[in-house]
């Protein structure tokens, strides 16, 4: 007897490379692998397709568009990389591949991990506690700028100052700002600013840059210089995203250089009205002397003329009209003191006052309207002859147009339903026919239904 076959369970190609597919994600997790950039491939698409190799092997990666938008630098052929990625099969040729999520160049790696461990130690050893952190001056008298005399980082400070308070003056300690011999010049340069104290805060800063680039600002022994300073130090290295050991041990961390100026410069116009509202409590507090004075003069007047002694009484009067004349000279000598001040700041503010660069730029704000008025004319010159354009091909597909040329539109007269066939109306109803100018209502006599109407 002939034992039945057993039912084969037959895979189309399509099946098994999406079962391998699943398969493959499913038992890997995401996977560290460093190689040789080659085969690189930039579709128009944005994502980037590559392989990685070594010296025996090589694996096809690709990495998408959202992903590549974070890289901090353009990969090539023949470059090492480290990239973090997910196993995975591409169905349509039946290739595995990695789906890369992140990727840095091989030895930015090993410098993460070294500057993480640092940051473990240095923080175990208490250099970044808060308790440390030295006080910010509100009003500094001068500030001391540790950075690159030519870098855009000095010119974000000083255009920010200028701004809001030029009158602080500033110190520009020039350093190296990244090197193997970087950090040694830039403990130098805080030393030399310390020993010097002609500022009552320093700012370390710098612009973005790799994590390479920004190394000199990761150094232990600059970090326990910063903490040993006497002077409050503000920490803005690189950009928002960057954060350096510099930027843990100072006092005070900026996101950004324009940022730290920002911090440490107060608002002019703040200021003015703290000046304003202390001249007017002086006055009144004057005015509030002068009331009590008086009133202790009288008081003074009336006591004497209870004294017989007219000697006495005569001093008495003499002492008081000197009082008197002393104690107005001195307040006048104040008063004038402080007028004299406030009119020397009025005059400073107004050196200052934006009016006068408004005029500078008002001949540069009429042209620009000029420019702004010609561009206007001509996109509206264009968007008419697009909307003429429009009108005609919309004339041309109008149902309107179709009448024009012999045809007609004919409904029920009852319910007014569009007839495309004769089999749907019968003898007997009325009909509305549309033609290109006015229309008619027929009754049918007759229908001829898959004939010649002929």
């Amino acid at each position: 007897m002939q034992l039945p076959s057993p039912q084969r369970d037959i895979y189309t190609v399509a099946r098994l490379n999406a079962e391998v597919r699943a398969m493959l994600e499913g038992s890997f997790p995401l996977l560290w692998v460093q190689g040789e950039i080659s085969n690189l491939a930039r579709p128009s698409s944005g994502h980037i397709y590559f392989s990685l190799k070594d010296s025996n092997a090589q694996v096809r990666c690709a990495m998408f568009r959202l992903r590549r938008i974070g890289l901090r630098f353009q990969p090539e052929d023949g470059m090492q990389i480290l990239v973090r990625a997910r196993l995975s099969l591409y169905e349509a040729r039946g290739e595995y591949q990695l789906i890369v999520e992140h990727m840095e160049p091989a030895g930015e790696g090993a410098l993460r991990l070294a500057l993480e461990r640092l940051k473990q130690k240095l923080a175990a050893e208490g250099l970044f506690e808060p308790a440390h952190k030295r006080p910010i001056p509100r009003l500094p008298q001068q500030i001391g700028v540790l950075t690159s005399p030519v870098g855009a980082a000095v010119q974000d400070v000083i255009t920010v100052l200028a701004r809001r308070f030029p009158s602080i003056p500033l110190v520009v300690y020039p350093i190296p700002v990244q090197g193997a011999d970087a950090p040694r010049q830039i403990i130098e340069m805080l030393r030399l600013a310390e020993r010097r104290g002609e500022c009552d805060l320093l700012l370390l800063t710098r612009g973005g840059g790799s994590l390479e680039d920004l190394m000199a600002f990761n150094d232990e022994h600059l970090a326990r210089a910063i903490f040993a300073a006497r002077l409050p130090i503000v920490s803005a290295v690189g950009h928002e995203i960057d954060l350096t050991i510099a930027d843990l041990v100072a006092d005070r961390r900026a996101p950004t250089p324009s940022a730290a100026a920002e911090l440490l410069s107060p608002d002019r116009e703040e200021l003015w009205a703290r000046v304003r509202t202390q001249q007017a409590r002086l006055v009144a507090r004057q005015a509030d002397q002068l009331r009590l004075l008086g009133a202790r003069v009288e008081h003074l007047v009336r006591t004497l003329g209870y004294l017989h002694p007219t000697r006495r009484l005569e001093q008495h009067q003499q002492h008081i009209d000197d009082l008197e004349r002393r104690l107005r000279q001195a307040l006048s000598h104040r008063i004038e003191t402080w007028a004299a001040r406030l009119a020397r700041a009025t005059t400073r503010l107004e050196s200052r006052s934006p009016a006068r660069s408004l005029q500078n730029v008002a001949p540069n704000l009429a042209a620009l309207e000029r420019r702004l008025q010609q561009a206007w004319a001509r996109r509206l010159e264009q968007a008419r002859g697009r909307l003429s354009g429009l009108a005609l091909s919309l004339h041309a597909l109008s149902p309107l147009a179709t009448l024009e040329r012999g045809y007609s539109i004919t409904r029920r007269a009852e319910d007014g339903i569009l007839l495309h066939d004769a089999a749907k109306i019968a003898p007997g109803e009325l009909i509305e026919t549309r033609l290109a100018r006015g229309g008619l209502l027929s009754r049918v006599e007759k229908c001829m239904t898959g004939k010649d109407p002929s």
